[in-house]
């Protein structure tokens, strides 16, 4: 299979990409705007399964140019099979002190950047393609919510959405799209969200997860946003 994962050099996207290069029949395009972190993720991946391909690419999924970005992944991959739009950044600050920067911030992390990559892929995908979005428990309706996080939590929510409209648009293509509304799992990123606090699930378990439902859960959803949590946070 041909798989780009976007946010591949740290947590949950490190872990899902070097579960799909245990495979040496899948090709990997992992994107990231760290590119020392990529050459580590290769350097480990390599040293796994030394015979995988894994492309790392260094990329701004909000900034950067497409029209250099989508020549190479028709050059490399032809098609794409699956698309894991897994990139994002946290602010953790009481509201009345978020700034509107903040929350544009947020929103361009967090669902631009994957609006932008979903158009420019999307030509690249047949019928029976997978696009995951990863989402976040924070923005689930009905969730329990936390101080601090009401602009990335709603940042979350916009993407949950956008999976539900993208769903009927791409009815007609035979693509799936759907999102997985993460819970904890231990991270960086839940480091900034909830200091001190330790995860019962480990990066590498959640990035199994990932990647076993990127495989098959198209099979079963479609436009869903699906819980993935056993604790709260």
């Amino acid at each position: 299979m041909n798989i780009i994962i976007t946010g591949a050099s740290s947590g949950i996207g490190f872990e899902t990409a070097l579960e799909f290069t245990l495979s040496t029949q899948n090709t990997v395009v992992c994107i990231a705007r760290t590119v020392e972190k990529l050459r580590k993720l290769l350097e480990i991946a390599k040293g796994i399964t030394p015979e995988c391909t894994l492309l790392p690419v260094e990329f701004d999924i909000v900034n950067d140019d497409y029209h250099a970005l989508v020549p190479f992944l028709q050059e490399r991959l032809g098609s794409v099979d699956i698309l894991i739009n897994n990139a994002g950044s946290l602010i953790n600050k009481p509201f009345l002190e978020t700034s509107a920067a903040d929350m544009w911030q947020m929103l361009e992390s967090n669902v631009m950047g994957h609006f932008n990559m979903i158009q420019h892929v999307v030509p690249l995908m047949t019928s029976g393609s997978h696009i995951v979005n990863i989402g976040s428990m924070g923005g689930f309706q009905g969730s329990v919510k936390f101080p601090g996080l009401s602009a990335y939590s709603s940042s979350k929510s916009a993407l949950h959405t956008l999976t539900e409209c993208l769903a009927q648009e791409l009815s007609h293509t035979g693509i799936k799209i759907n999102c997985l509304a993460l819970g904890s799992a231990q991270t960086e990123m839940l480091k900034m969200a909830f200091p001190g606090y330790e995860s019962p699930v480990m990066a590498f378990e959640m990035g199994k997860y990932v990647a076993d439902f990127a495989k098959t859960g198209h099979r079963f959803f479609n436009g869903k946003t699906l819980p993935v949590a056993v604790t709260t946070p």
